[in-house]
């Protein structure tokens, strides 16, 4: 049985935004354990609201409820940190 195909690996435009939001979402989560970004910047959480927004458009070609689910928690999130960051400033 031949579990892989070459439709697992073609890269449509969905796929290749996603992988880009979940490059922009893991290269933020780095920066921040490595001590070169603080959680409180406002660009972790630009850079995690943009990683949610591109897994979410990669999420039309490919539906996934529990995924969506957890990108819209992400988004919700990230914007709060934003808006608190503003607002304290």
């Amino acid at each position: 049985m031949n579990l892989i195909t070459t439709d697992m690996f073609a890269l449509d435009i969905y796929s290749a935004l996603g992988i880009v939001g979940s490059i922009a979402v893991i290269v933020a989560y780095f920066a921040t354990q490595a001590g070169k970004l603080r959680a409180e910047d406002p660009r972790f959480a630009l850079a995690n609201i943009v990683g949610a927004v591109l897994i979410m458009v990669s999420l039309f070609a490919d539906w996934n409820l529990p995924a969506f689910v957890m990108e819209v928690f992400w988004l919700l999130i990230s914007f709060y940190g934003l808006a608190r960051y503003y607002v304290r400033r």
